[in-house]
């Protein structure tokens, strides 16, 4: 393929600019940026050109080449010519203030023969009005204007009605365009930038959101991390503590399994800690899969371990996605951690999966023991609300309480729903 055809095809946007236009847009970006910082300065530049530009006429006597009276007094000549020229200095922050002020001069200017040129300048207000002004208000803007014109040809009767309304009524229709095109412009590119703006603001929202979201999803990490090892450590212990002096050896299986478990704990530690680095240098991270059901087995194993009897019930097919099957595995350590904190001694636990079609579960977590100190215990902590936003992900539904009377014990109920085709 032909590398010259590529660039030829590429996009505008993806060249570089003319060294001129450049220039030329740099330059364009100084000045306007000079002019909304000192904005009466340039006011009053180009109304002294304009002040200047008509003193000369009236002067130089250049107006005599086209005036209908020559006669007309000095003094009236150089009262026109400054009414029709200094009003200017306002006519970008009050374009119809200054009009109107214009408006008197202009019909004088028509009515004494005098033809000042500098009346011409009423097109430059009328473009200012088209650019900032209502549109609505260009009907009597062009009135203004076709009126000294309408005088002049009715008092000296020089020309045809239609050439000369027609002739002042086109330059007021091109003033009138120019200042619709500036200010459609104008329009568009301000849109632009507020588009911009907004888009700014959305995407620092959404990185603070996503911020928050990575920092609740690595909090329900830790906890459950931590939670549960430490649980089963603590079992394990105060079951070794107790087998210290009767059995030796069941005792040196409880240090072996706290041993396990805390490699299992920093292992799994270290893999969450490793994504967080943020260090070039460092070791990439560990690639390790999520726990999933086939965790299962190993996380109640270490339950019974540390001295929790535990039954499970599966029924169904489990045909579960890597998040739903995280979700179950979850649920279920937190609530046989919670069991093995807050159950007391000679508690047992009883968990029921029931999978459905299409990536729907049913789990439920039972215990046999105090029901008074989770109530208070777990409403304050992180584990009930970790395994409600983990099921609303999916649109479950988790419940979580005391078994009814006259049961005794604790109850987590997780549903997942069939998943919604894409």
């Amino acid at each position: 393929m032909n590398p010259v055809a590529n660039d030829q095809r590429a996009p505008a946007a993806e060249r570089p600019a003319e060294p001129l236009t450049q220039y030329t847009q740099r330059l364009t970006q100084r000045m306007r940026a000079f002019d909304r910082r000192h904005p009466l300065l340039w006011d009053v530049h180009v109304t002294g050109f304009w002040v200047t530009a008509a003193l000369i006429d009236y002067m130089g006597g250049g107006w005599r080449n086209i005036t209908h009276n020559p006669d007309t007094p000095g003094w009236l000549l150089l009262t026109l010519s400054l009414g029709l020229s200094a009003p200017l200095l306002r006519r970008r922050t009050h374009p119809a203030a200054v009009l109107l002020v214009m408006a008197p001069f202009a019909l004088v200017n028509a009515w004494s023969g005098a033809a000042l040129q500098v009346a011409l300048l009423q097109l430059a207000v009328i473009y200012h009005i088209a650019l900032r002004r209502p549109l609505r208000d260009l009907w009597w803007a062009t009135a203004l204007a076709l009126a000294p014109v309408a005088v002049s040809t009715a008092r000296y009767g020089e020309g045809d009605w239609n050439q000369q309304i027609g002739g002042q009524l086109m330059s007021v229709v091109v003033a009138v365009l120019i200042g619709i095109t500036v200010r459609t412009r104008q329009n568009y590119t301000e849109a632009l930038e507020d588009r911009a703006r907004r888009l700014e603001i959305e995407r620092d929202q959404q990185a603070r959101i996503a911020a928050a979201a990575e920092r609740a999803r690595i909090a329900r990490e830790m906890h459950d991390i931590i939670g549960h090892n430490l649980s089963v450590i603590t079992g394990l212990a105060d079951g070794g503590r107790y087998a210290a002096g009767k059995s030796p050896e069941r005792a040196a299986q409880a240090l072996d399994a706290i041993g396990t478990t805390s490699r299992q704990a920093l292992a799994e530690l270290r893999r969450l800690l490793d994504v967080l680095r943020d260090d070039d240098t460092a070791h990439p991270a560990e690639r390790a899969p999520q726990p999933g059901l086939t965790d299962l087995e190993q996380l109640v194993d270490g339950v019974r371990a540390a001295g929790l009897p535990v039954h499970t019930t599966v029924e169904g097919r489990a045909a579960l996605p890597p998040g739903r099957q995280l979700t179950v595995y979850r649920v279920v350590q937190e609530a046989l951690t919670n069991t093995l904190k807050h159950a007391g001694p000679n508690a047992t636990a009883e968990i029921t999966f029931r999978y459905g079609d299409r990536g729907s579960v049913s789990v439920t977590v039972t215990d046999t023991g105090d029901t008074t100190f989770p109530a208070t215990a777990l409403s304050e902590g992180r584990g009930l609300p970790g395994m409600r936003e983990r099921t609303a992900l999916y649109g479950g539904t988790l419940e979580a309480g005391p078994r009814p009377h006259p049961e005794r014990g604790w109850r987590v109920h997780l549903y997942l729903p069939e998943e919604t085709p894409q």
